[in-house]
């Protein structure tokens, strides 16, 4: 039976739409031989745990490919938290795809110095923010919305889809280089320690935190920041 032309596009949606699925939580050819590495399976929480914990807390689940914070299981007692890499890195880009609930918070923080003197991922490591720009209190804020450099630097440009649809994030930091692209648009590049940079530094929250951005080589960390948010495609190049 021959299909109708608007069938024959439904059906290659679909075969498209299972395709780009297969390949999340997947390593290409290319990025193999690059060197990439995933830091999410898409089946478990393995090469993570909660900050300052041994292991991750229930509130943070595998769904539907995806490492997810249900706000509801912390409701009903389990404990939250930041989740953290085990593992430590100084020169690397970072490509993460999240997905954030309707009025949400959370981001993408790096250089996480984990120590017990710390009680937060965020008293050391500087956020790539990740936020519902139209409904969250902080969208109204300079340098808070999706895909600033949080309270430090402003996107040089709004990347951001609407809630519900995946965005992909990409961090490179490489010897004090420091670029953040929100879907393909370079959002912000500065230079840690430079003059602007220590203007940037100055004129927020962080000036007076003995412990931020101190630490070249850390922990990546996805935040727990009380809101329904999702993350999958999580890979790193270490430069």
């Amino acid at each position: 039976m021959k299909l109708p032309f608007k069938s024959l596009l439904l059906a290659g949606t679909l075969i498209t739409t299972s395709a780009m699925a297969q390949q999340v939580n997947t390593l290409s050819s290319k990025e193999k031989k690059e060197g990439w590495k995933l830091l999410f399976d898409g089946k478990t929480t393995k090469g993570w745990h909660t900050y300052l914990q041994k292991d991750v807390s229930p509130a943070w689940k595998v769904v539907d490919g995806a490492l997810e914070l249900d706000p509801e299981a912390k409701k009903s007692g389990a404990p939250g938290g930041d989740l953290v890499t085990d593992g430590e890195y100084e020169n690397f880009e970072l490509s993460v795809q999240w997905k954030i609930s309707e009025g949400g918070n959370s981001g993408i923080i790096f250089m996480v110095h984990e120590d017990p003197e710390y009680k937060q991922t965020y008293l050391t490591g500087p956020e790539m923010q990740v936020l519902d720009d139209a409904k969250h209190p902080d969208g109204k804020i300079t340098k808070h919305n999706s895909g600033d450099l949080y309270d430090l630097k402003k996107s040089a440009q709004n990347a951001v889809k609407p809630v519900g649809e995946w965005n992909t994030a990409k961090i490179r930091k490489y010897n004090n280089q420091l670029t953040l692209w929100l879907n393909n648009v370079e959002t912000v590049n500065v230079t840690i320690g430079s003059d602007e940079w220590k203007e940037l530094l100055a004129n927020s929250k962080f000036k007076t935190w003995p412990g931020f951005a101190k630490f070249s080589k850390g922990h990546i960390s996805l935040q727990d920041h009380g809101h329904e948010v999702s993350y999958r495609d999580i890979k790193i190049h270490v430069l």
